[in-house]
């Protein structure tokens, strides 16, 4: 079965974490079934270790590693690869793909330039 785990960098303030779980809804209000959970890098729960591990003890085999990261800095492309490898090893027959970071993703990048195209009148004033 796979599983699909959302990788944030992660904040001190909480009210940070609130897209990974607007993105979890969404991806659960079209497949009611999808085993999906955050994990972060540091300072917030749960952490990368924490996510795989309930996404295991849910049945997960398999998981999907999807980067909510604009590029491929070095906690994609060092630390992301050493989380996956430890957790490989700690299940037993688990396999972890790692995913390209969503904001490297074409649509993504299309529906950030509709977006910033449509901006005539910003939320709040800087």
């Amino acid at each position: 079965m796979k599983g699909i785990l959302l990788f944030g960098h992660g904040a001190r303030n909480p009210e940070w974490a609130q897209p990974f779980h607007r993105i979890r809804d969404a991806i659960l209000a079209r497949e009611p079934e999808a085993l999906v959970e955050p994990g972060f890098l540091e300072l917030m729960r749960p952490t990368f270790d924490e996510g795989v591990d309930c996404l295991v003890r849910q049945g997960a085999t398999e998981i999907v590693v999807v980067p909510i990261f604009m590029a491929a800095g070095s906690h994609i492309r060092k630390d992301l690869p050493q989380l996956a490898a430890s957790a490989m090893d700690r299940h037993a027959g688990l396999v972890i793909e790692l995913a390209a970071p969503v904001g490297e993703a074409a649509t993504v990048l299309a529906a950030m330039a509709d977006y910033a195209l449509g901006s005539g009148s910003p939320q709040r004033s800087l």
